[in-house]
């Protein structure tokens, strides 16, 4: 490659990343999002532990754009930190591609602009370009760059990972100044193998590189001792780049005030890094991966916008064809992300098939070329922008307003609507994590918004860590139940530890717990419980309807309901956490409802009723909680 096509390369992969960017600018969420959104961005701002796998690097980075003075809100900018990750992806996946399709074999001889005319190289330039464009707008890349997840910053890596890695490999075909590109292999292997380090010390799922890694190292360097011997030296950068996780027992020791795991000592460290508590849904049974499966099935083609596919099945053919090798590589990377992620029983899987829509772009970028090569037509440049904007034309037509989160404000208008339903100094007991207790991480504890109430999240007190963090922020609340949590920690150690059990001494204590929570408590401060905590949990108490909670009692009592003006906005996309929070919204209204028929006033039920059924018309009124 001269020097000249070297600058063009990286000018347009420039400029496709700043494109990108723009466009995510636009559609980025201004506040807290659904799931994990509040809690990692309370992390990233205090320097906390996040849930397993702990993403030591993630939360490093993270604190640095939370801290950067833009004078924007906190979550904001760690919204746009997404973004910003997933746009410069692009730039590698497109030299990548650009690499690829340049410097590989293909019918005995290469591709090489060296060799090539005008029309070959911009057909290499067209081609590249189509790849990491169909990419950068598919639905599930493009929705990484909208709020805060550990996965824009894991594909900006595996893409420079990739990068690196193919051209070490493959660097050998070519000579610098008629010498042997030994060194330059080096070089990159040696940065390959630091960054991959460094990788897993954010997200785990890097491990489904090394079946497609390790195939093209033996078919490169072939078994034998010089291998293995670089295989050790190469280990040194990895280590290296691993020593970041580090991060995790050095910050827990501090007690910070997000310390999910506690991970203190090398076996709290491993449970927290190697996901232990999250195996019991990794390889649950055939009917979960058959589930997945079809999921994943069903949604490709919308991913990508429906004819990039047939291009990609293009690519797949040419590169069996003519480069056995790279065949081989992208589809096992393929192949063990989709088998890794079907055996994963989760609801929000989407973000796991990432790896295999990188290598889908990749198939499209080659199946251009391979298509662009054979229709012999003469390309310009100014074939390649009408192209490209054609493309980008239909992908953002199509996905933008189902990816666009610039307005939604559904999750903070919600936790917002949660904290007004209570009075001042409660005690709110949930496990609304998805909507509500990761929100309000972020808002109390970063946005300083009603610290004044204690929310506990009702299925974390099944973890012992948990107990720690409760007593950094509410040590007066731990206090109140030395002898319970003794006994309930006790029986849950046995548990942890893989010791003999009993689940049913667990369960009894741990509602001992709960329980102690709320009789210590009631008399001097109000608790609330959200509608999904089951009635044997409050045994003795009777739930009165208070906004989007319940608030529990020793009577019952008729009196007038708190009053609540919700921020509900129906957002102009709907998912399953859209229609759950409609939902809860609705069956709040249908509680008020059935409330004032109970105590006889027919005319608040219809009212609350009527509101109920503008939100969710086919909400039955015997569905509501009671």
């Amino acid at each position: 490659m001269t020097k000249k096509s070297n600058i063009i390369e990286n000018l347009i992969g420039l400029c496709i990343s700043l494109f990108a960017f723009i466009i995510y600018s636009f559609t980025v969420s201004r506040t807290v999002s659904f799931i994990d959104s509040g809690e990692l961005a309370t992390a990233c701002y205090t320097l906390g532990i996040c849930h397993p796998t702990g993403y030591p690097l993630f939360t490093l980075v993270g604190w640095i754009f939370s801290h950067l003075p833009l004078g924007l809100r906190t979550i904001y900018q760690l919204n746009l930190m997404s973004g910003f990750f997933s746009a410069a992806a692009l730039f590698f996946i497109f030299k990548l591609l650009y690499f690829v399709i340049e410097n590989l074999s293909f019918n005995s001889k290469k591709v090489s602009t060296v060799n090539a005319g005008g029309d070959e190289r911009i057909r290499i330039l067209v081609s590249s370009v189509i790849g990491t464009i169909t990419l950068a707008f598919s639905a599930t890349y493009w929705s990484q760059s909208t709020s805060i997840e550990v996965y824009s910053l894991h594909v900006f890596l595996i893409s420079i990972i990739l990068y690196l890695y193919v051209k070490s490999i493959f660097t050998e075909q070519k000579t610098i100044n008629n010498h042997s590109s030994n060194s330059e292999r080096w070089k990159l292997l040696l940065l390959f193998s630091y960054l991959l380090g460094v990788s897993f010390t954010n997200h785990m799922t890097t491990i489904l590189l090394a079946p497609a890694v390790i195939y093209l190292y033996f078919w490169k360097f072939r078994f034998q001792l010089s291998s293995l011997k670089r295989i050790l030296i190469l280990s040194l950068p990895f280590i290296l780049g691993f020593s970041m996780q580090f991060y995790l027992p050095v910050r827990a020791n501090e007690n910070p005030i997000l310390n999910w795991g506690n991970p203190v000592d090398f076996e709290k460290w491993f449970w927290h890094f190697s996901g232990k508590v999250y195996r019991v849904w990794i390889f649950s049974s055939t009917e979960s991966a058959a589930k997945q499966m079809n999921y994943f099935i069903t949604n490709l083609s919308g991913e990508f916008v429906y004819f990039p596919i047939v291009i990609a099945f293009a690519g797949i053919l040419f590169l069996f064809k003519y480069s056995k090798q790279l065949f081989t590589f992208t589809l096992l990377l393929f192949v063990f992300c989709i088998f890794y992620s079907i055996n994963y029983d989760i609801h929000d899987i989407d973000s796991y098939f990432l790896l295999a829509y990188l290598t889908i772009s990749i198939w499209v970028g080659i199946g251009s070329f391979y298509l662009l090569k054979y229709t012999r037509l003469k390309f310009k440049l100014f074939h390649c922008i009408i192209i490209s904007i054609a493309i980008v034309a239909l992908f953002i037509g199509v996905q933008f307003r189902k990816i666009d989160q610039g307005s939604n404000k559904i999750v903070e208008n919600y936790t917002n609507d949660m904290f007004n339903s209570v009075e001042e100094n409660s005690i709110i007991i949930s496990y609304q994590w998805d909507y509500f207790i990761s929100a309000a991480y972020y808002l109390q504890i970063v946005e300083k918004v009603r610290t004044d109430l204690v929310i506990i999240d009702k299925e974390l007190l099944r973890r012992s860590w948990y107990f720690n963090q409760l007593r950094n922020r509410y040590s007066w609340l731990i206090d109140q139940m030395h002898p319970e949590l003794n006994q309930f920690l006790a029986e849950l150690n046995k548990f942890e530890h893989n010791l003999p059990y009993r689940g049913e001494v667990i369960e009894y204590h741990y509602q001992k717990i709960i329980k102690k929570i709320i009789d210590g408590n009631i008399t001097t401060r109000n608790i609330y419980i959200t509608p999904e905590i089951e009635d044997q949990y409050i045994q003795g108490y009777y739930k009165t309807p208070s906004g989007l909670c319940f608030r529990l009692g020793k009577s019952f009592t008729k009196e007038k309901l708190k009053e609540v003006e919700y921020k509900y906005i129906q957002p102009d996309f709907k998912n399953t956490y859209t229609e759950g929070i409609k939902n809860l919204y609705a069956r709040s209204f249908l509680n008020y409802g059935l409330y004032y028929r109970a105590i006889g006033n027919e005319y608040e039920a219809e009212k609350y009723f009527n509101n109920a059924s503008k939100i969710q018309s086919d909400l039955s009124v015997g569905t509501a909680k009671r």
